[in-house]
């Protein structure tokens, strides 16, 4: 298996959290080599990173409204990038031990656009925003719509949180309430953005609850624009099915495949062999 197989097939067994935190760390790498070029060139940075930031401008927005989606990719710095990362993992993973990827894709960028909706119109509402209009970038949206949702919809569910245990439901109200009260000491339409998704994500896990998935109609969307191409799944045969098999051959295949899944389990990925590896690939492609 080549090196760009094996890194296609290592992104293909990512959940979809881990996707999404992988995209926003290329996201940041790649501005910061582009940043070198434009310096040698005399090129200024900010003649592209103003087709991926928000503006709360809405004459601005208007014309460029794919960036409600792009600011969330951005990030300001190492560490600005790393504690979104860090949340959108954990609560990712506790969002997705109970629910399939779609129920977070959803939640994550309605996240995103909720809060970059309540960044635009508090620009345009608050007269303490008026005639300003310092462009948004970051994730927290995203990261608050996931990490709200699982607080509202598990509340009792205890976390280990610096040497205590702690019940989600009071630790996303601290979040929540950290915001709001930070709001007159800067970046004050970050932390709105912030709440944006928050309030999101708290609506749609108790929505969620009485069974209503107010996420439907955003992921018919991006189904839609999306192909859905992936690798196949390779499974473990039933016992009865690999006795009774006629072919031999395929017998054969099923058991090797058997055999690295066995081997998988117990060992981990990293164990195998590149051979295996390859022939693993390969059976998920057929």
């Amino acid at each position: 298996m080549s090196f760009l197989e094996n890194l296609k097939y290592r992104f293909a067994t990512f959940s979809i959290a881990e996707k999404i935190i992988l995209v926003n760390v290329i996201c940041f790498v790649l501005p910061t080599i582009l940043n070198v070029l434009f310096f040698l060139f005399n090129i200024p940075s900010n003649a592209y990173m103003n087709w991926l930031q928000l503006s709360p401008n809405i004459g601005t927005f208007v014309t460029r409204p794919w960036t409600l989606i792009t600011y969330s990719f951005i990030h300001s710095g190492f560490f600005h990038l790393l504690w979104n990362m860090v949340l959108l993992f954990y609560a990712g993973r506790l969002l997705l031990n109970l629910f399939p990827d779609r129920i977070f894709i959803n939640n994550y960028f309605l996240g995103v656009i909720s809060g970059g909706l309540i960044f635009i119109g508090s620009y345009a509402l608050f007269p303490v925003f008026a005639g300003t209009y310092p462009p948004m970038i970051g994730a927290s949206a995203g990261v608050m719509a996931v990490f709200i949702f699982i607080c509202t919809y598990t509340p009792d569910q205890e976390i280990r949180f610096f040497f205590v245990n702690l019940k989600l439901k009071y630790l996303g109200l601290a979040f929540f309430f950290l915001d709001v009260i930070q709001i007159p000491y800067g970046n004050a339409g970050g932390h709105l953005a912030h709440i944006g998704g928050a309030v999101l994500g708290f609506f749609y896990a108790r929505q969620l609850s009485i069974g209503r998935d107010i996420g439907s109609g955003f992921q018919g969307v991006w189904q839609s624009i999306f192909a859905k191409k992936h690798l196949k799944t390779v499974y473990r045969a039933p016992q009865n099915k690999s006795a009774a098999s006629k072919n031999s051959g395929e017998s054969d295949h099923q058991n090797k495949i058997d055999s690295i899944l066995d081997k998988i389990s117990k060992s981990g990925y990293d164990s195998l062999s590149k051979e295996e590896k390859d022939y693993l690939f390969r059976a998920g492609k057929e």
